[in-house]
């Protein structure tokens, strides 16, 4: 595919939302390479900068960039409308340092972007391609990139109140950019509005750029333009900080309660990421397979490090603790962004009793591994007995899960007693038969 361009120059005029002040924002064509770059010409000498996660100064509901004494805020609005509709080389000239914020929403940089005329040139586009897993979380937030070919987004938005709980999964491309993303805008609660006035924030916001969230009340100049509508926006800016990566991205991203935030972390994730060796690579694709004996504890890297299992198929997001060397106590947060959910059942989502034994047996191999001490093992689960579903188990439950070591043959066959909770109410057991081999080497 080639890289792309615009025609001509497309300008626009508007107020900041952030800083409030009026802003002429203007779009101008520019070779192949050159990436998208924004333009300071209210400033002497007119300054360049090409927004990168390592700029990255503030991410309080906005991405703002700072390179040396030159600042750009709020950029996501006008990166993700040039991402989505596939233009790869613009400056982006500014006389102020924010861009308009519109109605809050990329509808009208698009718009811009059309009077523009975005156009091929002779180039081949290059790619930010994820070849591995790639994690980030904080809290309850979690940001997964996971290989894809082409762009896929899948978020679920919610509040701690769970009042507004939203969740939706696009394949983007221009189209599906253009009707079923820009238009989404932007929100926020309207207890938080108070501090962030405090903060300096939204000096120029108002009900015309913005949704505002009072209890179970919408309060906008408009009813809301998808029944998603604060889901699709977060996918909007998703897709504006990921080109802080420089080019577009070939990832299926899988978000949980993201923000700029944890969207920059991950973009510095990917870049650490790629930036690894093959060899490192190919090492940690397999997992080492190794819990040391002074583990107490794993987060998701080290279970990921641990087990050979990976999306859609890892069933334990933390080992909480590991009491003595004969139990294990592991977490899974049962969210509705699991594939399985859209097909058991829908309308009624519950998770499947086997992947309950599947995530006690994944619990029991790491359990075992930490007996073995030994790098490069695996565990195969071979066999489950006296099994039992006492409850359902549905989105929003956080799986407790207890495994017991109460067998084992020469540190290679193993038995386990398993149980998994939601809320201290055992909602199934099992007895569970695994055994240790060496994994299977490079080739």
């Amino acid at each position: 595919m080639k890289q792309r361009s615009i025609l001509r120059d497309a300008t626009i005029k508007g107020k900041a939302l952030h800083t409030g002040e009026e802003v002429t924002l203007t779009l101008k064509p520019a070779e192949p390479g050159t990436g998208i770059v924004f333009r300071r010409v209210d400033i002497v000498g007119k300054p360049e900068v090409k927004p990168t996660a390592d700029l990255v100064s503030d991410v309080v509901r906005n991405t703002t960039i700072t390179d040396g004494h030159t600042k750009i805020h709020t950029i996501e609005h006008v990166l993700s409308a040039l991402h989505g509709c596939g233009v790869d080389n613009v400056v982006v000239e500014m006389d102020a340092s924010e861009p308009p914020i519109l109605d809050g929403s990329a509808k009208r940089y698009v718009n811009l972007i059309q009077e523009a005329e975005p156009v091929e040139q002779d180039a081949e586009r290059e790619y930010i391609v994820v070849k591995e897993p790639i994690s980030v979380t904080s809290g309850s937030s979690s940001l997964i990139a996971l290989p894809h070919d082409g762009l896929k987004i899948t978020c679920t938005s919610a509040d701690d109140r769970g009042i507004h709980t939203q969740h939706i999964s696009l394949d983007i491309d221009p189209e599906t950019y253009m009707a079923q993303v820009a238009p989404a805008r932007t929100f926020t609660i309207y207890e938080d509005i108070e501090e962030l006035l405090k903060l300096g924030k939204i000096q120029g916001g108002s009900l015309d750029s913005a949704i505002v969230i009072k209890g179970d009340k919408i309060m906008s100049k408009e009813p809301l333009r998808f029944k998603e509508e604060f889901a699709r926006h977060k996918v909007l800016d998703i897709i504006g900080d990921v080109m802080l990566l420089g080019k577009p991205l070939k990832a299926h991203i899988i978000a949980v309660r993201t923000g700029h935030r944890l969207n920059v972390e991950l973009c510095k994730a990917i870049q650490k990421s790629l930036a690894k060796p093959e060899s490192a690579k190919k090492k940690e694709a397999r997992g080492p397979a190794f819990v040391k004996s002074d583990e107490t504890s794993l987060d998701i890297r080290r279970v990921l490090d641990t087990l050979p299992h990976r999306y859609p198929f890892i069933l334990i997001d933390r080992v909480l603790e590991i009491p003595d060397p004969k139990e294990l106590t592991a977490l899974k947060n049962v969210t509705i962004n699991e594939p399985y959910f859209q097909g058991h059942y829908p309308g009624q989502p519950v998770m499947p009793g086997v992947l309950q034994i599947e995530a006690m047996a994944q619990a029991a191999g790491i359990l075992m591994l930490r007996q073995v001490s030994s790098e490069d093992k695996l565990a195969f689960f071979m066999s489950c007995d006296k099994v039992k579903f006492r409850q359902a188990v549905f989105p929003g439950d956080q799986l407790i899960i207890n495994v017991k070591l109460v067998k084992s043959r020469g540190m290679k066959i193993g038995v386990a007693e398993g149980t998994c909770s939601v809320d201290g109410k055992v909602v199934s057991s099992a007895e569970l038969m695994f055994t240790i081999f060496d994994a299977p080497g490079d080739t």
